[in-house]
């Protein structure tokens, strides 16, 4: 008999809210995280717009010198993980084995630039001994190991934007089939960079507009590419007895994950969304239901033209003529990359916890190509049993998990 496996803890940081509480208002006000870029000079860039990590008291969390070792996608992964193994209440020294399963897409950009830059101007013998170590994308799950002591599996997946879904779908597996009792997991990302922005740019997949408003717009006819966000979200998943033994709070259930690869191209998903389809049947499968017991999908919906046509084709082939709601937050967050599930994992369990669904916000014009279930603009309350969050990534990866309300 298969172990269940719970939520006990939830740490955030990102553009609408740097803890889950902040995040959570922002969630139900509707709050747009994007703005102009604030982290380096745009002026020979066309894209102006993105959504950054705000007024984060990185001094509250790190030291000078931690902060000068550590790479942006690192502290925020730190910062969220301490938040969220506070949160959780675990006694580390009750259970020496927890493992920390991590994802992100591309890790220390900034390290990476800034060595490169000093090799270009002053010379090999210049760069940091510590450069290495900043630029690997697992050094942010070896951090969160160091800095709680976690001495199981310490592991990061890296299979682009749904590096964290992919992430929290094995931490659940893991756990499930009794290799750890308890994972931090989630994904971690820090990208708003010149050669971040400048690199997406060239392939044409950020929005160019200047309008907050009408920039990150997903399933909005007039959706031109997505605004990179950053930032990171951390979840304690942990074995129920063991959990309930300790007298955790419980946040939610995880119960079902579906993982598929289109093999079809580097970048663009295949555009009948076969494969994305298969990885929401997997993941209802897994978790032994129905497509009818799904009642909010959190959807990738990056607001690339191909991005959300396809995924609307995916949806519509696995669900049929049953209709659950649909939003996509990176509308408030922008696109977080390898973290993005992760911050959309926990903006789903606080929809089942609040019997709340967030909505798409700023979508002015309908695009009968995107006939979901949509909930626009505002959000609503109503009953949510089981949400759905999809992830889909460069190279064709297709990543689904299914959360459920907390019934004991």
């Amino acid at each position: 008999m298969k172990r269940r496996v719970v939520i006990t803890g939830m740490g955030a940081v990102s553009p609408i809210g740097n803890t889950v509480d902040e995040v959570k208002k922002s969630i139900h006000d509707g709050k747009c995280g994007i703005a102009p870029i604030k982290s380096f000079d745009t002026t020979n860039f066309r894209v102006k717009l993105a959504a950054e990590v705000k007024e984060l008291d990185t001094e509250k969390y790190f030291t000078p010198r931690e902060l000068k070792f550590n790479d942006r996608f690192a502290q925020f992964a730190r910062i969220a993980a301490k938040q969220a193994m506070e949160d959780s209440g675990i006694n580390v020294e009750d259970n020496n084995s927890i493992g920390v399963l991590l994802g992100s897409g591309i890790g220390g950009l900034s390290s990476i630039e800034n060595a490169t830059k000093i090799l270009e101007e002053r010379g090999a013998t210049r760069i940091s001994p510590y450069f290495i170590p900043m630029s690997l994308i697992n050094l942010a799950a070896g951090d969160v190991a160091i800095d709680h002591k976690l001495h199981g599996s310490v592991q990061c997946i890296v299979t682009a934007c749904a590096s964290a879904t992919d992430a929290m779908g094995i931490a659940f597996q893991r756990i499930r089939d009794g290799y750890e009792d308890t994972i931090v997991t989630g994904g971690c990302e820090a990208a708003i960079t010149p050669v971040g922005i400048g690199g997406f740019m060239a392939m044409r997949a950020l929005c160019e507009k200047e309008d907050v408003n009408r920039a990150s717009i997903p399933f909005d006819k007039e959706r031109s590419g997505f605004v990179m966000g950053e930032g990171a979200a951390i979840l304690v998943f942990e074995e129920l007895e063991i959990a309930k033994k300790r007298g955790a709070k419980i946040y939610a259930e995880v119960v079902g994950y579906g993982a598929t690869c289109d093999a079809n191209h580097i970048t663009a998903p295949a555009e009948n969304g076969e494969y994305a389809t298969i990885a929401m049947q997997k993941a209802i499968n897994d978790g032994n239901l129905k497509a009818k017991d799904i009642s909010y999908i959190n959807a990738h919906g990056t607001s690339t033209n191909l991005n959300d046509l396809t995924e609307t084709k995916a949806i519509k082939n696995c669900f049929k003529e049953y209709k659950p709601y649909v939003s996509s937050t990176k509308s408030m967050t922008g696109h977080l990359l390898g973290a993005s599930g992760a911050i959309e994992g926990v903006i789903s369990v606080l929809a089942l916890q609040d019997q709340f669904i967030p909505a798409t916000i700023n979508h002015n014009v309908i695009d009968e190509n995107c006939d979901l279930n949509l909930v626009l603009n505002t959000g609503i309350n109503t009953k949510v049993k089981y949400a759905m969050s999809n992830s889909l990534g460069f190279g064709g990866h297709n990543a689904s998990i299914i959360f459920k309300h907390w019934e004991d």
